[in-house]
């Protein structure tokens, strides 16, 4: 195994103590049933997919942008980290990491938003619950169970949020939003993992294409003090190797406070078991208030810098009226679909179970199969 579980702290999530899965299958011999929940993921095809699934620039716009795989592996070392430091559950945590973005739709925030618009009359669509159908029933891998059949610690880390009637349907998994208690402190570490690593590696992807400037990055307390100490310290360093020396300490700035006050905020709490952690008032896994307000100094300025730059806008412009047409098709004449889905649409009980299953099927499309599909639909080419 890859952490000696005997070293946890009280309050971490131990295999041995899993709520258990929605299905139940023998345990495994040679690994924990975190670890088997982390290898069933990275073997799952929707994980493969988020290599060709946009973080913030489309995936033909440059080979060295992030994806969503790439984001979700900075997500996971980030967590893996801190849980390491912290005494929680390496394995789950990681788990949690690498499985937040499965239901992440082409073309990022944007292809949400766009199916969200389609499913307007018939449920909405959120990639988060998405993720949790996913691992739950999308997946087809196994002879005796759908999905992937993971542990209810790693679904609660994936289900970040949840509406009361989607809590209602899910039973122990929903009790948590109902009862406004507190998940375990792998998913919340899994959960501010994710906000780190993609407010410092969009940074480097900002400069890289040359759509943020450093000048304009130094409004930012965050990236203005580690660039003061690197050109101070390495005056003939070259740009490239200054811009990674700044980001990497960046990183390493904020996951030391996290660590710090995490720790400290656990200590304070004296919470000694996961019950203990579901009872607090508020997160324990958090930065401290100064490094917290920087963090969202930078988060703000990237939402107005880089998410909202005309060539972003434009991009996502084009992207949203592509998955809109591309859902509309498949409305109109199900024929259209590939032939299983093309059944599953036809046997759906409803016009809503049938919307369902299209819109499944367009999330699980990855940039470019989105823009196949699309030229093959309307036969002309989609310019993105």
């Amino acid at each position: 195994m890859s952490q000696q579980y005997e070293t946890l702290a009280p309050y971490a999530a131990d295999p041995k103590h899993s709520r258990g899965r929605r299905h139940n299958e023998p345990s495994p011999h040679y690994r924990s049933e975190f670890q088997r929940d982390r290898d069933r993921i990275i073997h799952c095809t929707a994980f493969r997919r988020l290599v060709y699934k946009t973080q913030v620039f489309v995936n033909h716009e440059g080979d060295l942008y992030r994806t969503r795989l790439t984001h979700s592996l900075e997500v996971a070392q980030i967590g893996r980290s801190v849980a390491n430091a912290l005494g929680l559950n390496v394995d789950l945590t990681e788990a949690i990491c690498l499985a937040h973005d499965l239901g992440h739709t082409p073309f990022g925030h944007v292809g949400q938003e766009a199916l969200n618009h389609c499913m307007r009359d018939y449920g909405g669509f959120e990639h988060n619950w998405q993720s949790l159908r996913i691992v739950d029933e999308l997946e087809e891998k196994y002879a005796n169970f759908p999905g992937l059949n993971l542990t209810f610690e790693t679904r609660e880390g994936i289900l970040k949020h949840c509406s009361n009637s989607h809590a209602k349907s899910i039973g122990e998994l929903g009790e948590r939003f109902i009862n406004r208690t507190q998940p375990g402190l792998e998913a919340q570490l899994a959960n501010i993992s994710d906000e780190l690593a993609y407010n410092n590696h969009d940074v480097d992807d900002g400069l890289r294409s040359g759509l943020l400037s450093i000048e304009q990055l130094r409004q930012c307390e965050l990236f203005r003090a580690p660039h003061d100490e690197v050109s101070s310290a390495y005056p003939n360093i070259s740009p490239r190797r200054l811009i990674h020396e700044v980001i990497r300490r960046m990183i390493h700035r904020v996951i030391s406070d996290l660590i710090e006050h995490s720790r400290a905020n656990i200590e304070a709490a004296e919470v000694n078991s996961i019950a203990d952690v579901r009872q607090q008032n508020t997160i324990l896994i958090a930065l401290g208030n100064s490094t917290q307000q920087h963090h969202r100094e930078l988060k703000k300025f990237l939402r107005a810098n880089l998410y909202s730059h005309p060539h972003c806008e434009n991009t996502r412009a084009l992207a949203k009226k592509m998955l809109e047409q591309i859902f509309r098709a498949f409305r109109d004449d199900i024929g259209q679909l590939p032939e299983e889905h093309y059944h599953a649409a036809q046997c759906a009980d409803d016009e809503t179970m049938r919307a369902r299953v299209i819109a499944d099927y367009i999330a699980g499309m990855t940039d470019r199969f989105a823009h196949r599909e699309y030229e093959r639909l309307f036969n002309k080419q989609a310019v993105i």
